[in-house]
Formats: C-alpha cells, sequence, structure tokens
C-alpha cells in the first residue's frame, strides 16, 4: 500500500522570482557542471533548475488524461541541477558490477591509503547478480541503464554521492514534472501536437528500442529524453490521490511521498521507446508494479533488477539546499524484510 498523507513534509523555502532562493549562500555557484567519476574517464553533465512556482498535473480537457493527474495545483519548487541525459550502462555499470572495486584490485590499491570518499564508495552495498542480461541485448556503449529497481536507482544515487562528496539522488515527482514541463504549460515541453514527438523522443512510432542518450532535441531548460526512450525513476511512492491531498490555495512546498520498505508501487515518468505518445505527456503518471518481475524464479525476488521492465530507467538530480526531509536519504528496502 501506498504512504498516507502522513508522510508528506513540507519545507518552508523562499523562491524568488525564479533562480535561486533568496538566502542562497553567496559562494555557492548555480550554474551547470561536469561531474566525473573518480577512476575513471566517465563524466556526465548537469543542468540548474531553477526554483519557482508552476501548475503540476493536467487539466481536465487534456486528451489521454488520466484521473491520477488532477486536481491541478501549484507547487513550489526549490532550485535544484539534474542530469542532462539520464544514467547510462557506461555510469551505472561501475557500480552494479563493482568495476571500480576490480580496477583497485587490478592497481593494488591499500584500501588503508584511500581518501574518505572513495572509502565510504567502497562500503556501499552492491546488486547481486541478475538472472539475465541485464541489458536484454538492447545496446549498452551511451545506452541508458534499465530494468533496474526503484531501489537500485537508489542505492546508485547513495553510492555516487559517498565517491563525488556531492548529495545526489532521484528527483522528487514534483522536481521530474517541473523540469521536464521547463516553464510550458502544454501537453508536452513543446506544445500539444503529439505529431512533433519525433523531433524530441524515443517512442513507439519511431524506436524498437533504447536508443543512445542525446540523440533528439533537447527541452527547453536543456534537458534531453525527458519525454521517452526510457521512463524514469522518481524518489515518491506512488499514490492515485497524491493531488487531491495537495490542493488548495497555498503551493505545496517541495512534497514527496518518502520511499519506504515496501517494493511497489513507485513513480516513473516520462513514457519510454515503447509507449505510445499520450504516455510521453509531461503529466502521465506511470506506477511500478509486480509484473515488471514476473520472469524473475528467485524467492524472495532480486530487490535490484527486474526481468520485465526494459522500459524503465532514471537521471539524477542535486539540490542546491536540500530540504530537510531529503538529507541524507538511502533506499530502506532490504531483501527478504520487506514487503510487495
Amino acid at each position: 500500500m501506498p504512504a498516507t498523507i502522513s508522510t508528506y513534509v513540507f519545507l518552508a523555502v523562499v523562491i524568488v522570482a525564479c533562480p535561486a532562493l533568496a538566502d542562497e549562500p553567496a559562494t555557492k555557484e548555480f550554474k551547470p557542471y561536469t561531474e566525473s567519476i573518480t577512476g575513471t574517464d566517465l563524466k556526465f553533465d548537469l543542468v540548474p533548475i531553477p526554483g519557482g512556482i508552476y501548475t503540476m498535473g493536467s487539466p481536465a480537457g487534456e486528451a489521454k488524461r488520466k484521473s491520477d493527474e488532477g486536481p491541478e495545483h501549484k507547487v513550489a519548487i526549490a532550485p535544484f541541477w539534474m542530469g542532462k541525459h539520464e544514467v547510462t550502462w557506461d555510469e551505472y555499470d561501475q557500480f552494479a558490477f563493482s568495476m571500480d572495486l576490480k580496477r583497485k584490485t587490478r592497481e593494488k590499491v591499500d584500501p588503508a591509503t584511500q581518501d574518505a570518499k572513495e572509502k565510504a564508495s567502497d562500503a556501499v552495498s552492491r546488486p547481486t547478480p541478475p538472472y539475465a542480461d541485464e541489458t536484454f541485448g538492447l545496446g549498452r556503449r551511451n545506452q541508458p541503464a534499465l530494468c533496474i529497481t526503484h531501489h537500485s536507482a537508489m542505492e546508485y544515487c547513495h553510492w555516487l554521492s559517498a565517491k563525488t562528496g556531492k548529495a545526489y539522488r532521484l528527483p522528487t515527482e514534483a522536481e521530474w514534472e517541473y523540469a521536464a514541463r521547463a516553464g510550458t504549460k502544454t501537453v508536452y515541453s513543446f506544445g500539444d501536437d503529439p505529431a512533433s514527438l519525433v523531433d524530441y523522443a524515443w517512442f513507439v512510432d519511431n524506436a524498437e528500442k533504447p536508443q543512445q542518450v542525446g540523440k533528439k532535441k533537447p527541452n527547453p531548460w536543456g534537458l534531453f529524453d525527458m519525454h521517452g526512450n526510457v521512463a524514469e525513476w522518481c524518489m515518491d511512492h506512488y499514490a492515485a490521490d497524491t493531488y487531491s491531498k495537495l490542493a488548495g490555495a497555498e503551493p505545496a512546498k517541495g512534497p514527496v511521498v518518502l520511499p519506504d520498505a515496501k517494493e511497489y508501487p513507485y513513480v516513473a515518468r516520462g513514457g519510454s521507446w515503447d509507449d505510445d505518445a499520450d504516455k510521453l505527456r509531461s503529466a502521465f503518471r506511470l506506477a511500478s508494479n509486480l509484473e515488471w518481475s514476473v520472469q524473475d524464479p528467485q524467492r524472495p525476488q532480486s530487490i535490484w533488477w527486474h526481468t520485465d521492465a526494459t522500459f524503465v530507467g532514471f537521471r539524477i538530480v542535486r539540490a542546491l539546499d536540500e530540504q530537510e526531509n531529503l538529507v541524507g536519504i538511502k533506499s530502506p528496502i532490504v531483501k527478504g524484510k520487506g514487503s510487495k
């Protein structure tokens, strides 16, 4: 069962016209930057997303609208950085298959001589081996990581945070939609006509599998593949009535339905290469379920890999000033200890 309204904890933030919090430290720069994964030649770009207030959800008259997309409500979002692209296998493999640890073994690195960040990242739990080819033959080089669970995506963020010394995490559902809309109020970030999707997204009309990241046009804030390619995990537990609990005269500040020991359902956004155009709408919400691992014969089933979700991946964010209930957050799921 999804979390109740008591899970919602809102941080009172001061929002100025758009770019940043009023009390942002003068020494903190809020601009695009490139992150490096220590010990590799892997780098990825992050885009600054300005804070502001927007209308979350879809209007009653939007074509193909689902009931869980309403009512529309105002949400206040604090500034954060978001990955320009979805996390790729190149990046995820360093964590999932302990490639960083194997490199250190080859190079005869003395664990005792490592800095605190490397020691901390080495201590993060890694995924168990997947039951089948985790890529399902759909490609690896510069391809979005897929078939991973919400827990696995959160633990990657935990590992990356330890390794870099920066607090990376999954976006909240409210942050994700805010970034996807990029200041627009239309069905998609480029307008209302699904015929234009071919310029911005990989979906069922133009793809038979996921594609390398960043090959289509970005949205107005410079984010690629927010529509299509792979659906993207958000922090939140899915609840069909979330929006009705947030609707009110004042904007909801930093809303999130926090993760707990239950493995389902969680929210994925953006639609995928295997979806019709209506599921790529900025407001569309997807809830994970047991069928995403129906072919997994293990009992209990893996908390790391989905055998039937070739359509789901993730991207990361980093808050400019983290809200209190997300500081140091990590997945609470433990194999065999939680509940479906």
